[in-house]
């Protein structure tokens, strides 16, 4: 299939099989790509968290309203977005950027500068919303990257991120859980969306063109 092929296949499963999880390779090959997505100036402020541990995902299912994708499903990758934008989570990038590159840029160091007089005057919860939104970036890349491997999930915002954030010990770390992505393999004859047609607006009311 090309990549339209796997996104009409996709869909949110609402029941996944137990008896066949993803394959720990098409797993870590979506975990990859999630690293790979790209953020605002490059500060990349979440974490992924992988859960695959079954007893866990038993606790984190009440948290998720009882979603059985959580259990049902093998994987759960947790989003967790920095709580705030410090200037040693800046600097720890820049210089990362600078080691990785071997070298240190004038206009680069420049917008270093930029950011760490404009991001923490901000506050902690506007820094936290905007970090949130590269995490959504980062599940968006996920959803594609499942579907290319011929993986299904679930995208969650349904859960109580601060039970979770307490279960994850997230707090600790600076984060703020702010949306779940199961994998697994859906069971299809269990499943009532799985026949379904995918409705989506059509182009010509969804995109505006400026030629």
């Amino acid at each position: 299939m090309d990549l339209l092929e796997r996104l009409n296949w996709r869909y949110a499963a609402k029941k996944m099989d137990p008896a066949r999880p993803a394959s720990e390779e098409g797993v870590q090959r979506i975990v990859e790509a999630v690293r790979l997505a790209p953020t605002s100036s490059g500060l990349q402020p979440f974490d992924l968290i992988v859960v695959r541990n079954a007893e866990l995902r038993e606790k984190m299912k009440p948290i998720a309203f009882g979603q059985g994708q959580i259990t049902d499903g093998s994987h759960v990758l947790v989003f967790a977005a920095w709580d705030d934008y410090t200037p040693e989570r800046i600097n720890m990038m820049f210089d990362l950027t600078n080691e990785q590159r071997g070298m240190r840029n004038e206009g680069w160091e420049n917008y270093r500068n930029f950011l760490l007089n404009a991001y923490p005057p901000r506050g902690a919860e506007a820094n936290f919303q905007h970090a949130a939104r590269q995490a959504y970036i980062g599940l968006g890349v996920a959803l594609v990257a499942a579907a290319a491997e011929g993986i299904d999930s679930t995208p969650m915002e349904g859960f109580d991120p601060a039970s979770l954030d307490e279960l994850l010990g997230l707090k600790a770390r600076g984060l703020r859980s702010v949306a779940l992505l199961a994998l697994g393999h859906r069971e299809a004859d269990k499943d009532w969306l799985v026949g379904l047609k995918k409705v989506r607006r059509p182009a010509s009311d969804f995109v505006i063109s400026f030629d």
